[in-house]
């Protein structure tokens, strides 16, 4: 069971899987709803564009960071036809003061680099403008599948305020240029602009983007659970690294792993069992 509960979330409607809300006194800015694995985390927060206010961004990370044993896989999504216009910029007035501001940047962070040490894939489903915050909310994620007409921006030095923190991983996705066009002109990517660029994983037709996020995560579930947090850890580790590095640092690992995987392997035409999870740890890859 999700020990949403413990976070002060509550079922508001009876599905068969489960489908979550924040408890009465606040509105909740999100949904949540999980099964067989999968976990949908829908931004809800049409009237202000899906902005990733303090309250959103708490509320963000508690979702993405409940532990399951039984979590595969996490999708973040949006209703209408904003996935996300960044940060409410209400919340970063000279009235609310530095302190504040502070706070938001750095519950900002927090979730970004949550979504990268979680030890399951993210998948970003795309379907409308992504900008600012928005789009460093897509770029943090491990996949991104948008709609042919999503597009992505950092336009933040249009209204005076420089896009320094969603520029942190959009430099990582895409190429100097690409993102330098972004960061200091403000004007928008199409999609597959930014499928060009590395900054999406896939796009497709509006009406298709249900069954190509459904396929990746499908794929997902596969695979065995700790097979691709290993993966996934390591993935990011050894980005930081040089190449001789890199090898240097997997090899060893991969001595130790491989054979207690093997281990576990039954001669079939099946590979590596879906149970592997309970045999081996992310502390392969410390």
């Amino acid at each position: 069971m999700i020990a949403f509960q413990s976070r002060a979330w509550k079922v508001v409607k009876p599905l068969m899987g489960r489908l979550f809300s924040q408890t009465p006194g606040r509105n909740s800015l999100i949904e949540v709803f999980q099964e067989n694995g999968v976990r949908s985390v829908t931004l809800a927060d049409t009237r202000t564009r899906n902005s990733l206010s303090l309250q959103m961004l708490r509320e963000l990370q508690e979702a993405v960071s409940e532990e399951d044993p039984s979590l595969r896989c996490i999708i973040l999504q949006a209703q209408g036809k904003v996935f996300s216009g960044g940060h409410n910029l209400k919340e970063l007035t000279g009235r609310e003061g530095r302190s504040h501001h502070q706070t938001v940047f750095n519950e900002c962070t927090h979730l970004m680099l949550t979504l990268q040490r979680l030890p399951v894939p993210v998948v970003a489903k795309v379907n409308g403008v992504a900008a600012a915050a928005g789009c460093q909310l897509v770029a943090s994620c491990d996949i991104a599948i948008a709609s042919q007409g999503s597009s992505f921006s950092t336009p933040g030095a249009n209204v005076g305020i420089f896009c320094s923190t969603p520029g942190i991983p959009l430099v990582r996705c895409v190429p100097r240029k690409v993102s330098a066009h972004m960061l200091l002109t403000g004007l928008s990517i199409t999609a597959e602009e930014a499928l060009r660029a590395g900054l999406v994983s896939k796009v497709v037709p509006e009406e298709e983007l249900d069954s190509e996020v459904q396929k990746a995560v499908d794929a997902i579930l596969h695979k065995s659970r700790s097979v691709i947090a290993l993966g996934k850890k390591f993935m990011y580790k050894q980005m930081e690294m040089g190449i001789e590095d890199a090898y240097r640092f997997h090899i060893p690992k991969q001595e130790q792993v491989l054979p207690r995987v093997l281990q576990l392997v039954q001669i079939t035409n099946v590979g590596i069992p879906q149970d592997t999870h309970a045999q081996l740890s992310t502390e392969d890859f410390p």
